[in-house]
């Protein structure tokens, strides 16, 4: 006599299940990817404003102990206010005049925050964007 095995495959419903746990650990791994997204534009912002700072003192040197034209020259704090722009962040704003400089960025992870860096040494972050002031504001 010969013996007959069967092989019996899953169920719909097994499947389903299956199908729907992996969708809902999917979900769960890309809502944190886009915190980390934020985040890492975040650092990518930071850095070139801080970076930034360098190339204004640079400027400042070369340019008859002023900072009057850092914010629209074409060296390298150009490059990081455009670099900051395509980080993420919506709002850029840079001013300067021959004593003083300041710069800032909104975030991406709290639109309602800014990193701000100025001429004084001051690296932060603010809850009100620079406008037209040339140094970081106090909160």
């Amino acid at each position: 006599m010969i013996k007959q095995t069967s092989s019996r495959g899953f169920t719909l419903i097994e499947l389903l299940v299956v199908i729907a746990i992996i969708g809902i650990l999917a979900s769960v791994v890309l809502a944190s990817l886009n915190s980390a997204r934020d985040k890492g534009a975040d650092a990518a912002i930071k850095s070139n404003l801080n970076n930034s700072r360098a190339q204004a003192e640079l400027y400042y040197d070369d340019n008859s102990r002023s900072y009057d034209g850092v914010c629209t020259a074409t060296t390298g704090i150009t490059t990081m206010k455009v670099a900051a722009g395509t980080s993420g962040s919506a709002v850029v704003d840079c001013n300067d005049t021959p004593l003083v400089w300041a710069m800032s960025a909104q975030l991406m992870s709290n639109t309602a925050q800014y990193y701000c860096v100025d001429s004084t040494g001051v690296a932060r972050i603010v809850t009100s964007a620079l406008g037209a002031g040339t140094a970081c504001p106090a909160s």
